[in-house]
């Protein structure tokens, strides 16, 4: 588990659960999305299933070797069919599990976004949950455990994960893909490396809209709209992006730019509403520019 980013606390209760044989048949990893929660859970079912007696996951004997290959006889992964996991999946699982291990001691299932299965998924599972074969470990995977039934969440050991730390997630960032993320670009990862890696694949487009903002008051509304011509190519990113112009707009030190905050909020609204996109990207900025230049125009 060496290679896990963060959590450090959780990490160590999950080596100590392998190490003085305290495992139970159930479990549930939550926290913010993004944050490497089911990295860890099959970084815990790879340990659980190593075949060394120290060090595990060992990374080496047979074990090892097959579950990094998603091989592994006596693993399996659930994952959502579409938007959600549904009844037909849950009672593939519950086939699955009463078949005894293979090669291991256990047989484990990893249950991600988990919170996203419907009522008639978790109902099932809750058979499963109340009376597990000896082998048999589950984790549950969730952003928001909120979803789930309160007679699943008793039967689970609850492990909630925290957002990874700026420095850690900066230097994460620095390592793999060669990118020092600004003061600005952490608040919006807010500790999650999905955000930083999702930010990664925009980073133009997040710098372009910081310096846009920035010097917004020394150009005229043309130029602007001609400078966020790539807004409208994004439509699939524009909430990222908002979001992301909101944090800029919030640190900022100028007061009539604080107050073009309730225009991207605005903006966020119209086009979850489904306002004609082009429109509403056009009017952010003429209302953004208005703002920020009454105050010079009153000059």
């Amino acid at each position: 588990m060496q290679e896990l980013i963060g959590n450090e606390s959780r990490k160590e209760t999950l080596q100590n659960m392998i190490k003085h044989h305290k495992v139970t048949h159930s479990y549930l990893f939550y926290g913010i999305e993004g944050i490497g929660k089911t990295i860890f859970a099959r970084e815990f079912a790879k340990a659980l299933l190593c075949e060394e007696q120290q060090d595990k996951p060992c990374e080496k004997c047979s074990s090892c070797r097959t579950f990094a290959e998603n091989n592994h006889p006596d693993f399996m992964q659930i994952e959502p069919d579409g938007k959600t996991i549904k009844i037909e999946q849950i009672r593939y699982l519950q086939e699955k599990i009463a078949e005894k291990p293979i090669h291991s001691n256990y047989k484990i299932y990893i249950i991600k976004d988990a919170d996203t299965m419907t009522k008639e998924a978790q109902n099932s599972l809750l058979k499963t949950l109340e009376e597990p074969p000896s082998y048999a470990i589950l984790i549950l995977v969730a952003s928001n455990e909120n979803k789930l039934l309160n007679t699943i969440l008793s039967r689970c050991v609850k492990i909630s994960f925290m957002p990874i730390e700026d420095a850690l997630l900066k230097e994460y960032m620095q390592k793999h893909y060669q990118i020092t993320l600004s003061e600005n670009e952490l608040v919006v990862c807010a500790g999650s490396i999905a955000k930083a890696i999702t930010m990664q694949e925009l980073i133009t487009q997040y710098r372009q809209l910081e310096d846009i903002l920035q010097n917004i008051e020394t150009k005229d509304l043309l130029t602007i709209l001609k400078e966020s011509e790539f807004l409208y190519k994004e439509k699939e990113h524009i909430l990222d992006l908002l979001d992301y112009m909101l944090v800029v707009l919030y640190y900022t030190k100028d007061r009539q730019k604080r107050n073009a905050i309730y225009y991207v909020e605005d903006t966020k609204q119209r086009l979850l509403s489904n306002s004609n996109y082009d429109m509403t990207i056009d009017y952010l900025w003429i209302r953004i520019w208005e703002e920020i230049h009454e105050k010079y125009s009153r000059c």
